[in-house]
């Protein structure tokens, strides 16, 4: 095997889910005997993972894959591209950037292995390995090489979306929904634990709809509650749910992450809008009633709640009227955390094909208004935590100063989140302290350490 050892270089673009699927190529790559290094200079292979979810990822993803061809002129044998770019854009990229030697689909990347081959293989395999309809999903004993912090850990519960939303091509980069069984996801849980991780980052397309492929009858297959149910037996301190959908949420699921004692309470919801005409417009299959009541139960049954949610303003049809609703709501709900985006053209869409564009230029301003009125109330709600005591994991040693730590508390995710900065004492990474918050700013808290 070390005559066919190559030197490795990934870069990994894009969401969690993504990041999981380097890690998963990243495994098998180690397993195969190769070796993994942190720079392209010198590097034998160099593997891109790329995103293609709206016009500013795709842009990054050809700029990675230009700035990486450059790369390969220096010596790197093969230059490999991956991911949803890949799945979407195949022909497109063989054609304008020749320096790729070989293109894997969304679910293709699990012959990453196979095509690096040895180094001085004269085997010929196909530039292009794209499945038409992806439905690969791994499974516990994948090999997985994690990248990041030790103490966190993604936990990707199924693949996919069945879901019609209009604005969305996730359906056609990923496939249709494809769970996990509870038991191989407690399997990897319990791995992970064994490793030291404290909090687990429950992901997927749509965490609600988990279960759902495998059957009609929620007595005959796994639900979401029932899998938190049995993640609760796991070894870990925090379990986070992360996209939830608005209209699958039920009694028995909120029911489970109020009493939980392991599952954080941090529901992570994208709303999208709350004006009928647009959720219409959008295909999200609920209404602006489901949507308050879901708020209002969550907010009066889970103790603690942190809501989170993302919207999208200037979509097709979107009118002064019905933006001003969406601020409206924002107002009203106040949301712990909120993001908004422009909408982006995404063609092979629905929305790609509807009338009554809005204008870039209104959509800018629109998602500038929205965040304004957001990090008011983020400030708002921050301020009033002043005086409490947190449980907090520390990440380490701030990125601000070498004199304060950095962690978060269960209301902040991360990479999505802000930090809280910790003083007056140490603490290892990993570690879940109590500290109590001592000021606020718009995303983020300080804290002082209390050391028993």
């Amino acid at each position: 095997m070390a005559s066919a050892s190559q030197r490795i270089y990934f870069v990994s673009l894009g969401c969690p889910k993504n990041q999981v699927d380097t890690e998963l190529m990243l495994g098998q790559v180690e397993a195969a005997g190769h070796s993994l290094v942190d720079s392209p200079d010198g590097a034998d292979v160099i593997v891109v993972n790329t995103c293609a979810f709206i016009d500013a990822a795709k842009e990054e993803s050809v700029d990675t894959i230009l700035e990486m061809a450059e790369h390969k002129k220096g010596g790197a044998r093969k230059l490999v591209v991956t991911g949803c770019l890949a799945q979407r854009y195949s022909d497109e990229l063989v054609k304008d950037i020749p320096e790729i030697d070989h293109i894997l689909g969304s679910s293709d990347f699990q012959s990453i292995a196979k095509i690096l081959g040895p180094s001085k293989s004269k085997r010929k395999l196909p530039v292009v390995q794209v499945t038409e309809k992806p439905a690969y999903i791994y499974d516990h004993d994948a090999p997985r090489v994690r990248i990041g912090a030790k103490h966190t850990a993604y936990v990707k519960i199924a693949e996919g979306c069945d879901r019609p939303c209009s604005f969305c091509i996730i359906p056609k980069l990923r496939g249709p929904q494809r769970s996990r069984e509870i038991s191989d996801i407690v399997a990897e849980a319990q791995q992970l634990g064994r490793e030291g991780v404290r909090e687990i980052n429950l992901i997927a397309q749509d965490l609600t709809r988990y279960g759902w492929d495998q059957g009609s009858d929620p007595a005959s297959r796994g639900t979401l509650a029932q899998l938190l149910r049995a993640l609760g037996k796991v070894e870990v301190d925090w379990i986070r749910l992360h996209y939830t959908f608005p209209s699958a949420f039920d009694d028995e699921l909120i029911d489970a992450i109020a009493s939980e004692p392991k599952v954080v309470k941090y529901i992570d919801v994208p709303l999208q809008h709350i004006s009928d005409p647009m959720l219409k417009r959008m295909r999200r299959g609920h209404s602006s009633r489901v949507t308050r009541e879901l708020v209002k139960n969550l907010r009066s049954r889970i103790d603690g709640a942190v809501l989170r949610t993302t919207f999208i303003v200037g979509h097709p049809g979107e009118t002064d009227a019905e933006f001003d609703e969406l601020c409206a709501f924002v107002e009203e709900s106040q949301f712990d955390r909120a993001g908004a985006f422009t909408y982006s053209i995404e063609p092979g869409t629905v929305s790609a094909m509807l009338p009554n564009r809005v204008d870039p230029d209104v959509s800018a301003e629109r998602q500038q208004k929205l965040m304004e009125i957001q990090r008011k109330i983020s400030r708002a709600r921050h301020e009033a935590m002043v005086g409490k005591q947190l449980d907090v994991l520390v990440e380490g040693v701030s990125t601000e100063s070498e004199h304060l730590l950095e962690g978060r508390w269960y209301g902040q995710a991360p990479g999505i989140d802000g930090v809280t900065f910790l003083s007056d004492g140490q603490a290892t990474p990993g570690t879940i302290v109590k500290a109590r918050v001592t000021q606020a700013s718009d995303y983020d808290l300080a804290a002082s350490l209390e050391l028993s």
